[in-house]
């Protein structure tokens, strides 16, 4: 076959798989045996791989090939996704549909739609290819995470290239959906979890959710995840991709609850995409229509209603059905369907007027707490979970639920042996609510939240006036991931190489079950982390060997003490000098430091009174590990004797160290919180609380050049 021929062959065999999908995930009228689209899929494979020039972005093999990642670039919203106000009952759609009428001028007819429980998601097309995809983030900047959804079957990779053309011209539009898992794919996934020995996922939106946002794209592949369209949000001029279009084009507003456009163009009372040549878009209605002609798929249980009274008729029907569908839905969302009518309504703060969700009551059951056990988090907390009687739950077998701490369960007073209400409002991690205390019999123990962790037997700590208890055991099997990502951060021992991927590979692997492993690591061992060659084992070697030099703050920064974070472990390590020294100090004696009150001298003097913690950091000491500083003289005299300083935010010239240094050599002391016998805060940019609490104060808050002006 010549290159020429085979370029023709690729043409063919990409339009017959982009046909197959459209009519599989589109219109639910496939065509094509399993057998033959696997048959044609293998065949564009074999092609490519001999010639890989033929290769694109958009090709159906490319679904799963990007490498991981090691953290998620931001994805900016040109159009904020916000959120839309709630109805719960008939009587509050009722008073949204009377104000839409009263603002209207007149009865409005709607578009209803199933509100799906997954994970809002924009994609952005140009030329009809998909370029760039994101989550929902904050509402104005998510994750990119474009490799990802690249292997979600029901995402097109290019739009029906003739709609696409008519309707957009060569311009980029962007569409919000919904990624979510099938009921039926979750139990599978599930399934085959358990036969590995991994934990289960607790609903299917947390499974799409997590799967949207793994960093290996392969991942993301394994859990099937499914995806449906329900608005263009906007439609760019510009034809250049580096260009930001002067003006957009609303085509159609999003009717998610978790979306809202800033803002409408209406052209000639349509809206009306440049270059069109048809009509334009009046409707949501006919967005959702183009939506199909794109090739993109549409829940087929949308709805054209005259009037409440239908809007009313059809959510109660979908409350009882909910059951029926292979995925999980938790209210409808209504929209007035004329956008022109949209345009004129405009919204309300954050809230259009125009739209609302009408959210689906809890699920409820009543079943036999059988008993309360205690997980261990991977940040150390303490969980109590709920081992119940198994009881069906909206379609869902439950046996355990969460019981959030041991306040909730003490105020609720819930004890083994209750018949209790058991719910999952919007479809989420089942829960306890309550004891029937009509039905308890006898005497039954109250709960009590153990004092050593269940995972590892070191003491647990539960500070007063906080609702959680946490292990303190920094080798606790339970915490190892996060512990090891932490230590290796930018902040702590600065370990580049160790990421969030790598953290992960090495812990699931065993090769790490607590940080002072990490300096056992060889060529030997790192070789069998998958993806990891020669040249990535060779510098990962040597950036491990020179964290050993970091100092001691750095080290008591990585250890992950609870409250002790940069500024704490300057502190401790500048009036210690050695970790021994602080280890055999008294809380007394800690809190003599500027700066360290009770709370955080409690957690540092149990942190060293854990054996586990003590032999780890003998570990440490035996692997090189530098765990000294230079103790910090105390100045007699200097022009800020006397002064206490505060540092927050970043300085444009000074890294906090550097500034601390200035401070204490010329006589002033570097506090880590502040309070009234705060001197100064000392600000740079984007500061935090520290600088909020200094303003309440009334304290004299200084830039950088404040700072060198006072040491002038």
């Amino acid at each position: 076959m010549t290159a020429k021929t085979a370029s023709e062959r690729v043409r063919e065999l990409r339009s017959l798989i982009e046909d197959a999908n459209h009519r599989y995930y589109v219109l639910d009228d496939p065509q094509l045996s399993d057998a033959d689209y696997d048959s044609l899929l293998r065949e564009l494979l074999d092609l490519e791989d001999r010639y890989p020039e033929l290769r694109t972005a958009d090709s159906p093999t490319q679904r799963v090939g990007a490498a991981p990642a090691e953290r998620f670039a931001p994805y900016e919203h040109r159009v904020a996704m916000l959120s839309l106000a709630n109805a719960t009952n008939e009587a509050e759609l009722r008073a949204f549909d009377e104000r839409v009428r009263k603002l209207a001028g007149g009865a409005q007819s709607y578009v209803v739609e199933l509100k799906i429980d997954g994970l809002a998601t924009s994609l952005q097309y140009r030329d009809g290819a998909l370029e760039r995809g994101g989550t929902r983030g904050d509402g104005r900047v998510g994750e990119d995470v474009t490799p990802n959804l690249r292997t979600i079957s029901s995402i097109p990779l290019r739009l029906r290239s003739g709609q696409a053309h008519e309707h957009f011209g060569d311009g980029a539009i962007e569409v919000r959906g919904e990624v979510y898992l099938r009921k039926s794919d979750f139990e599978r996934l599930n399934a085959e979890r358990e036969r590995a020995g991994l934990p289960v996922f607790a609903n299917p939106r947390n499974a799409a959710s997590g799967g949207v946002r793994q960093l290996d794209p392969r991942l993301t592949a394994e859990r099937k995840l499914s995806f449906f369209a329900y608005a263009i949000v906007m439609v760019s001029l510009s034809n250049h991709p580096e260009q930001r279009p002067k003006r957009n084009v609303m085509v159609s507003l999003s009717n998610h609850p978790e979306q809202r456009p800033e803002r409408n163009v209406i052209l000639s009372g349509r809206h009306k995409a440049p270059q069109s040549k048809g009509d334009g878009i009046a409707t949501q209605w006919e967005s959702l229509e183009l939506l199909k002609k794109l090739g993109l798929p549409v829940n087929p249980h949308v709805a054209r209603c005259a009037n409440i009274d239908e809007v009313i008729a059809y959510c109660e029907r979908w409350e009882a059905k909910r059951e029926d569908l292979d995925y999980e839905i938790d209210g409808v969302v209504v929209k007035v369907d004329d956008l022109a009518t949209q345009e004129r309504l405009g919204a309300a703060g954050r809230d259009p007027r125009w739209a609302v969700a009408y959210k689906f009551k809890p699920r409820e059951a009543r079943t036999k707490l059988l008993d309360i056990v205690i997980t261990v988090g991977r940040t150390g907390t303490l969980n109590p979970n709920a081992v119940l009687e198994p009881v069906q739950l909206g379609g869902v077998t439950v046996r355990n639920a969460t019981l959030h701490n041991e306040e909730y369960i003490a105020s609720n007073d819930i004890r083994p042996g209750d018949i209790v209400l058991v719910t999952r409002a919007g479809d989420v991690i089942p829960r306890v609510v309550g004891p029937v205390l009509s039905e308890r019999k006898g005497k039954l123990r109250r709960f009590v939240m153990p004092d050593r962790c269940p995972v590892c037997g070191a003491d647990v700590d539960h500070p007063e006036g906080e609702a959680m208890s946490r292990c303190t055991n920094a080798a606790c099997p339970a915490q190892v991931l996060e512990r090891v990502r932490h230590f290796c951060s930018r902040g702590a021992m600065d370990i580049e190489g160790i990421g969030d991927v790598m953290a992960q590979q090495l812990t699931e692997l065993e090769l790490v079950e607590d940080i002072a492993d990490i300096y056992a690591l060889d060529e030997k061992k790192l070789a069998t982390v998958p993806r990891t060659g020669e040249k990535t084992i060779a510098n990962l070697l040597r950036n491990i060997e020179s964290s050993k030099s970091r100092g001691l703050a750095r080290v008591l920064t990585g250890l992950g003490i609870r409250f002790v974070g940069t500024q704490t472990a300057q502190i401790l390590a500048g009036d210690f000098g050695t970790i021994d020294d602080i280890a055999a100090a008294s809380a007394g004696e800690l809190q003599q430091c500027e700066g360290i009150g009770p709370e955080v001298a409690a957690s540092v003097s149990l942190f060293f009174a854990q054996r586990a913690n003590r032999a780890m950091i003998e570990r440490l000491r035996k692997a090189g590990v530098a765990m000294n500083a230079p103790k910090r003289a105390r100045a007699a005299s200097g022009k800020l004797m006397g002064k206490t300083f505060v540092l927050t935010g970043t300085l444009p010239n000074l890294t906090r160290d550097e500034a601390a240094s200035l401070i204490t050599e010329a006589g002033g002391k570097v506090s880590g919180s502040v309070s009234k016998k705060t001197n100064y805060v000392v600000a740079g940019s984007e500061p935090g609380s520290k600088y909020d609490k200094a303003q309440s104060l009334g304290i004299t808050i200084l830039d950088e050049a404040g700072l060198r002006s006072l040491l002038a």
